[in-house]
């Protein structure tokens, strides 16, 4: 996820918003005899001064669509790619399957570098440690494992505890914990360095297809197909609130936004819903995408000018397309058509942004660039990426994508 911590809905114009330099005119702390002192201070000379500069750090112009172009196929599992994750450093593409294993890619090369073999059963989630070395891994194996991205090694005990597939995983901020939700109704919160359950939530009633933790660690958010939102202060486990909305549609995913004040929700009714759920209010609904079987994955990006960032919204639809849609407006910035061959089931955003990765049921992971006119894109910060290559791995290659 994007690092920039930014508002949901426009960004406003305030002064602090404008960059230094232009506001920093001397005040002047005492009156001066010296005629041209007093004539560079007049109140004639300074509304053109602070007027001409203020013309002159006008704020872009906020884009109105992006224009995310294929840049590389990166191809191997040998069956549908549930979940796509960029590291938080940005290095690196981990890409988990229902063929049971994860591979690690170089996100700026596609190359791939490890295979990780080791559970049992088909993999639905994977999340990134805050330090970009370690992987976590939930199975239908009912197990989760840790694994070191470096050396390619599984850590030596696993997660064991739940009663049933595990569906979604997630570290806390700092680390040391790590929550989970699976099939078995239950919501775990895990000691990572013990390996151990530290607190056990009788969640929901039905499967726990998400959880997420918010940015500062105090609260977990979950979620599942009984249609219910929950919300859990961590260091207690107490339920803070319920967020259901009328429809009572199954909830696949949820994510909070990186400023931590909103929860996105993912349906079954083709419908991603923003909650603010200190209201426990439903304040934008995202459609166009097709969701009404599988459990999609998406995620926040920035775009717009490093100074004047802008949120948006990606998520993958059982049609084959990407959909981006501005966060504040609910406008589409694009609809990638036929990214996929089938269902697109994991998209994930550049820490750094200007690239996206999907992964579908089609079995393929794939890199989009962003091709939006403008060396001060927040793309423009990302690793430039080539337009492919064959690494010598066998059937793990990156090849040149039709697009480009």
């Amino acid at each position: 996820m994007s690092t920039h911590e930014y508002s949901l809905s426009e960004r406003p114009r305030e002064q602090s918003d404008i960059p230094n330099g232009v506001h920093d005119a001397e005040t002047p702390t005492s009156h001066s005899s010296s005629p041209q002192r007093s004539r560079s201070r007049s109140p004639n000379n300074n509304y053109r001064r602070d007027r001409a500069a203020s013309e002159q750090w006008l704020p872009p112009e906020k884009p109105t669509s992006l224009n995310y172009k294929p840049t590389l196929i990166l191809r191997g599992h040998k069956k549908g790619v549930s979940a796509v994750k960029f590291s938080p450093d940005g290095k690196r593409i981990a890409s988990c399957s229902s063929d049971g294993t994860i591979k690690i890619w170089d996100a700026t090369t596609g190359k791939h570098e490890h295979t990780l073999e080791g559970h049992m059963a088909g993999i639905s989630t994977i999340a990134w440690s805050p330090d970009s070395i370690t992987l976590a891994s939930g199975s239908d194996d009912k197990s989760i494992r840790l694994w070191n991205v470096i050396t390619g090694k599984p850590h030596p005990v696993p997660f064991l505890g739940h009663h049933n597939y595990i569906y979604s995983i997630q570290f806390s901020p700092k680390g040391n914990m790590l929550v989970s939700g699976s099939y078995d109704e239950a919501v775990f919160l895990w000691n990572v360095r013990a390996a151990r359950v530290m607190r056990s939530l009788p969640a929901h009633s039905d499967p726990v297809s998400g959880v997420d933790f918010a940015r500062d660690g105090t609260l977990i958010v979950s979620c599942s197909s009984d249609g219910l939102i929950r919300m859990w202060d961590t260091a207690t486990g107490q339920c803070l609130r319920t967020l259901v909305h009328e429809d009572n549609a199954p909830v696949t995913g949820v994510r909070f936004s990186p400023n931590g004040k909103y929860v996105l929700a993912w349906t079954l009714d083709s419908c991603i819903r923003l909650w603010n759920y200190v209201d426990g209010r439903c304040v934008k609904t995202y459609q166009g995408h097709t969701n009404s079987k599988y459990s999609l994955g998406g995620a926040f990006g920035t775009y717009g000018s490093l100074e004047y960032p802008y949120a948006f919204i990606a998520s993958g639809s059982e049609d084959g397309d990407v959909w981006l849609w501005d966060v504040g407006t609910k406008d589409v910035l694009q609809r990638i058509e036929g990214a996929h061959e089938g269902v697109v089931l994991g998209v994930d955003t550049h820490p750094k942004g200007g690239v996206i990765v999907t992964g579908g049921l089609d079995k393929t992971v794939r890199v989009w660039r962003c091709m939006n006119d403008g060396s001060g894109d927040v793309g423009a910060q990302a690793a430039e990426t080539p337009n492919g290559l064959s690494n010598g791995h066998g059937d793990d290659t990156a090849i040149p994508s039709a697009g480009t």
